[in-house]
């Protein structure tokens, strides 16, 4: 059953629809966190600190935070898999394009599939940034995460390749909380247009809340 559910293409986009819920309330909760750097290195480090230790002594330390992050790469993954497995179905249904593009597409659908690659690649940057430090400019500090994200947001390359990831996940998330509330049966014609404000509120703080970080730093509020 499983097999045939994963094969369907309902299943795929139930697949995107789930993992794409699961990362939006990740991403809802990671920008909150961000936004404690407007309080001082203090309380950005030892948010941080915090992250490690979450479940103790139950859970031992890091154990929440590496359970956090398998849950979202199997998310990352499922959803980044479907999303191309149904591509590709699109594109072998209607191997030629369409004479006419649908008037009624919003920018936003029609990049959906360049915004995911946007942000799978600034997935990648941003872990070797500020997780492990690998491509890191200024001296990556282990346990000094507001001076890892000032350090980032102080050179112009750090601080567009960021804003212009922000902003194609605002895109993505205002089409995709739609698309996800259809795919799961949440939408009908007396809540669409309620779920498509929801989307435009989600879209609009979430790109904000994050791109208010690299302005923090870029104006020295932060510094």
């Amino acid at each position: 059953m499983a097999r045939t559910v994963w094969d369907s293409t309902v299943g795929k986009k139930t697949v995107m629809a789930v993992s794409g819920l699961i990362m939006l309330l990740y991403l809802v909760a990671h920008m909150i966190g961000n936004l404690k750097i407007y309080f001082g290195a203090g309380e950005f480090n030892h948010y941080a600190h915090w992250l490690r230790t979450v479940g103790e002594p139950f859970m031992h330390y890091e154990w929440t935070l590496w359970l956090i992050r398998v849950v979202l790469v199997v998310a990352v993954v499922a959803h980044a898999v479907c999303a191309y497995q149904l591509s590709r179905r699109d594109l072998k249904a209607r191997p030629t394009k369409y004479v006419h593009t649908r008037p009624r597409a919003s920018y936003a659908t029609r990049t959906m599939r360049w915004g995911g690659v946007i942000l799978g690649l600034f997935i990648v940057w941003h872990v070797l940034d500020l997780t492990t430090g690998t491509v890191h400019s200024g001296g990556f500090q282990e346990g000094h995460p507001y001076q890892n994200v000032v350090d980032t947001f102080s050179t112009w390359y750090g601080d567009v390749i960021y804003i212009v990831a922000m902003l194609a996940l605002g895109l993505h998330i205002r089409h995709g909380f739609w698309s996800a509330a259809q795919t799961l049966g949440a939408g009908s014609r007396t809540r669409d247009r309620a779920l498509k404000t929801v989307a435009n509120v989600l879209a609009t703080l979430l790109t904000a809340g994050f791109i208010a970080v690299p302005v923090g730093v870029m104006t020295g509020v932060v510094s």
